[in-house]
């Protein structure tokens, strides 16, 4: 090898080395870390072990968000689970689990499964935002529960508004539309309260709003997901059109107690 060949790779591996340590300067080490989308599987208790610690109920096996937040549950393994519902149903008569169900204690009634729809979101979305998005915050709280009322009672109670960002679209002083953020773990955020009023449907402003929050989460370097009931096609199509994929099937279980 001539004296020019070697002098030529030196300097090439001088600065491939260079190259080397400007990546590794300038990436920080969760970057790199994969991402672990089976955490999905158990999106409460997963939420309540890592971003929402502060709003979580944690038994051995079974994980909850306080009733206040969301009367959610979920459970990695069903030993004394029937203890964990009974208590669970103390502070929350009327509660929902993800996922699979365990066997149900005489003190509470099993009200049926609502099969859903677990979706991701992968990129970012493109899509136009023609009206005024405003963040809904503590002062617009009534507006936000008022137009709930309407949809969603059940799962949206007077403290889920504080488990993450929450966004709106006004229409001559009324709140007409709101998305926002539920559950959130370290790498994911839930998409929820997708709602329009009534009389304001069909006008883009949930794409809109889905496309704003979506795109916030990803500026949190994060990963969005939603969850949508399998007969609720026009929400499923809405979602698809705007990049989203189904993952898997989750049951919602409803139960009370007596």
């Amino acid at each position: 090898m001539s004296i020019w060949a070697i002098g030529l790779l030196i300097l090439r591996t001088a600065f491939l080395m260079e190259t080397v340590l400007k990546f590794k300067n300038s990436t920080k080490l969760g970057d790199m870390k994969p991402i672990d989308y089976e955490k999905l599987n158990f999106p409460i208790g997963n939420s309540v072990k890592e971003w929402h610690s502060q709003y979580g109920l944690h038994f051995e096996n079974g994980h909850f968000y306080l009733p206040d937040y969301c009367p959610f549950g979920d459970f990695f393994s069903f030993e004394n689970a029937t203890s964990i519902l009974e208590q669970y149903a103390q502070i929350s008569p009327s509660f929902y689990i993800f996922g699979a169900l365990p066997e149900v204690p005489p003190s509470i009634e099993n009200k049926g499964e609502l099969l859903c729809r677990q979706m991701i979101l992968t990129s970012r979305i493109e899509y136009p935002i023609t009206e005024t998005i405003v963040k809904l915050g503590p002062e617009k709280l009534a507006d936000l529960l008022g137009l709930v009322q309407l949809v969603y009672p059940e799962y949206f109670k007077v403290q889920t508004a504080s488990m993450g960002s929450y966004y709106g679209i006004y229409m001559q002083d009324q709140l007409v539309a709101v998305t926002g953020e539920r559950m959130q773990m370290n790498d994911f955020i839930e998409v929820s309260a997708v709602i329009t009023h009534p009389d304001h449907t069909g006008k883009g402003y949930a794409k809109q709003l889905v496309t704003h929050t979506s795109n916030a989460i990803f500026d949190q370097n994060k990963i969005p997901f939603l969850h949508v009931a399998n007969h609720n096609s026009r929400a499923i199509q809405v979602y698809e059109s705007l990049g989203f994929t189904t993952r898997k099937e989750m049951s919602i279980w409803h139960l009370v107690k007596k």
